[in-house]
């Protein structure tokens, strides 16, 4: 066989495993950074209230330490009947965070993500709010954005999201149950919000999948 055979011949060995291997590395790639993306969080800004989404611990405690930074004169928790702390709900644990309950506002019937953002809203016009800042869970930012950005779309309603640790390892996120079960909720979770399943039955359908793997 020539030397320019051989060379075509290689060439094209070559180009095989090329084309083998870029899934793999693309699939690689993705899960590598699939924690990082769901961990978001901006500066915070000067806003005329905190809204704290239910659901996970640290989310008071980070709204009560903008609150004292002087971001916003007001703090609003969605399902605020939900237990925030050791110290009971979230409102009870915000009151024994030295938040003063006059600057405390409160929705109790919010059941999923996309709750919250609707039944805030409301709260937001009522009050003539312009801009929030939106605290929730760091993993659970990414999601967060999506819905509350497509509630508020039309509203004219500055929102900044800052997310409070839950202790997820978004670098690392299969190294430990914990993250890897987080990780696995969310990308369920934003994939069904993506096709329109928001509210409780979202979390039934979560449960079904989820069901599936074991």
């Amino acid at each position: 066989m020539s030397k320019k055979n051989l060379n075509v011949k290689s060439g094209k060995h070559r180009m095989r495993l090329l084309f083998l291997c870029l899934p793999i590395f693309l699939i690689l790639i993705v899960l590598f950074f699939a924690g990082r993306f769901l961990d978001f969080s901006q500066t915070p800004q000067p806003s005329d209230v905190i809204i704290v989404l239910s659901g996970g611990g640290g989310r008071v405690e980070q709204g009560a330490a903008l609150y004292t930074q002087k971001y916003t004169p007001y703090l609003m928790f969605s399902r605020a009947n939900e237990r925030g702390s050791s110290a009971g709900d979230m409102l009870e644990t915000a009151l024994s965070l030295h938040i003063p309950q006059d600057a405390i506002l409160t929705e109790n019937e919010a059941l999923s993500t996309y709750q919250n953002a609707q039944l805030t809203l409301p709260i937001m016009q009522q009050h003539g709010f312009n801009s929030a800042i939106v605290v929730s869970s760091d993993f659970h930012m990414r999601r967060v954005k999506f819905i509350f950005d497509h509630v508020y779309k039309n509203s004219g309603i500055k929102l900044t999201y800052v997310s409070a640790n839950s202790g997820y390892n978004a670098k690392w996120w299969w190294s430990d149950r914990y993250s890897r079960e987080t990780t696995f909720n969310e990308y369920i979770k934003m994939i069904g919000n993506a096709f329109g399943y928001n509210g409780p039955e979202a979390k039934q359908s979560l449960q079904e999948i989820k069901r599936w793997f074991h």
